[in-house]
């Protein structure tokens, strides 16, 4: 829970952040070993359809890369708007790559 509060200081305000706590460290914490597990049970499962579980991971790998990235890279804090961007543009020239490559080696 991050709050602002006020605080005078001479003739303007100051703001001060409170802490969030271990509380939503834990819960995410708890949450990607949750996604993990999903994960695992899917493979471990045995029959479970091919289709369905490779669908299945690539879903809980994205959830998983929103969550590690949101919370334990701190970008869905403030002023993070310039490491996002670059992220992203990342994320679209590897997956560019990806699948030009794979558009190479399969149809050429």
């Amino acid at each position: 829970m991050t709050t602002d509060q006020h605080v005078p200081e001479n003739d303007g305000y100051k703001h001060r952040h409170r802490h969030e706590g271990p509380q939503r460290h834990i819960v995410v914490f708890i949450l990607s070993i949750v996604l993990t597990l999903i994960a695992f049970a899917a493979v471990a499962a045995g029959g479970v359809n091919a289709t369905f579980a490779v669908i299945l991971l690539l879903v809980m790998a994205v959830i998983q890369v929103i969550v590690q990235m949101g919370f334990w890279m701190h970008l869905k804090d403030k002023g993070n708007l310039i490491p996002i961007i670059f992220m992203l543009g990342g994320f679209f020239t590897a997956g560019t790559c990806i699948v030009m490559s794979l558009y190479w080696v399969w149809w050429n």
